[in-house]
């Protein structure tokens, strides 16, 4: 981890670059990520950033997702240009199909406690001024990921620029290189300073593009939502048309974690336990329906039941009480019967403080437990 601040004594606005190498120690890495980092660091500063002045951040292998949190917040709030350049894994957590960047210690098993969650990226761009952010990618996925991708894209939010590569994991080659990143290095070493679409371009040809997809992605609210429906989302200042379209296109992953992106900055701007928050909870709630994961759906409701009691809302107001009817009807729908019965003893608790205007609900509910444990959908 190496931070240093190149000043040339110009007075422009400086600009930021954040350098992000990462990929699990061991059999499960796809890709020599920090294997870039010194062919940028040899590369001027000013051309990371096309500042005459810059900050640049490395991260080689970090362990924790915090701790890259940390510094991509630290660099999100920076007043003048950030460009994030990131080698490394995607990773799919497959409990909630949602997208993350491996980091050391993460494994197939581990992806949701030791990998950096692509939407908590997301989250954090989310504060910045449009247009001011670039984020360069050399990436490989591994099988689940690579699937969700082509099929729902990769979301990054809104006046985000984005260019790269994400090329499908494949054991046959062996552990791959960040060859994008190489080669935009390279043609910078060399003097030119092409715009950053020639510049993909070039790299791109160099690195060879096989089965890989390449990125270039202007500053649309929404990276791979139709541009009609994410202007008609600009126009209301409102997110929820174009994630809306989103999940009902099937691009699942897609509306959850921009729904999560705007959670997260709920999460900053209001604090945990606002009703902002809370209503983007409700919100992935929603989307987790669907998406027809009714557990995790189940999950989000009784969470934001939870947070609306916390805040001292009456057992009896009928956001409380919506939450709480709608955990227990997606609880209803699930079929993994380990999954319903680990969910069940929070879901009493909340039934029994929260009965609801339906009569007997808790009595039903009551009596599926009883045929759970006995083995009975």
């Amino acid at each position: 981890m190496l931070g240093v601040v190149i000043n040339g004594g110009h007075t422009a606005e400086p600009g930021t670059a954040l350098l992000i190498a990462a990929a699990p120690v061991g059999k499960g890495r796809l890709i020599d990520a920090s294997s870039v980092l010194p062919a940028l660091a040899a590369v001027p500063p000013s051309a990371l950033t096309g500042t005459p002045t810059a900050t640049v951040i490395e991260l080689a292998d970090p362990l924790d997702p915090q701790t890259v949190l940390t510094r991509i917040r630290a660099a999100a709030i920076a007043e003048g240009p950030l460009y994030l350049y990131i080698a490394g894994q995607l990773q799919l957590d497959r409990r909630q199909r949602l997208l993350h960047l491996a980091l050391a210690r993460t494994t197939p098993t581990t992806v949701r406690y030791t990998a950096l969650p692509w939407h908590w990226l997301a989250g954090e761009l989310a504060v910045r001024r449009p247009d001011t952010t670039t984020v360069v990618v050399d990436l490989v996925a591994d099988h689940e990921a690579w699937q969700h991708i082509v099929t729902e894209g990769l979301a990054l939010g809104h006046g985000v620029r984005l260019y790269g590569r994400i090329a499908p994991a494949s054991p046959r080659r062996g552990t791959a290189v960040p060859a994008y990143l190489k080669a935009c290095a390279a043609i910078w070493r060399s003097g030119a300073r092409p715009d950053r679409a020639t510049l993909h371009e070039q790299a791109a040809a160099r690195a060879g593009s096989d089965d890989a997809l390449l990125l270039t992605v202007g500053p649309p609210p929404l990276v791979g939502i139709p541009a009609a429906e994410t202007a008609a989302a600009v126009a209301v200042a409102d997110p929820h048309p174009a994630i809306l379209a989103a999940a009902q296109a099937g691009r699942h992953g897609e509306a959850a974690a921009a729904a999560a992106a705007w959670e997260q900055q709920e999460l900053r701007t209001h604090g945990p336990g606002s009703v902002q928050a809370i209503h983007w909870l409700e919100v992935r709630a929603d989307l987790a329906r669907l998406a027809h994961d009714p557990g995790l759906s189940c999950e989000l409701w009784m969470a934001a039941a939870a947070a609306r009691l916390t805040r001292r809302q009456a057992p009896d107001d009928p956001d409380v009480e919506g939450a709480v009817d709608r955990a227990h009807h997606q609880w209803e729908q699930i079929r993994d019967l380990p999954r319903a019965r680990s969910l069940a003893p929070a879901l009493v608790r909340l039934r029994q403080s929260v009965p609801g205007r339906q009569r007997g609900a808790l009595q039903v509910l009551q009596r599926r437990l009883e045929h759970l444990h006995a083995g009975q959908a």
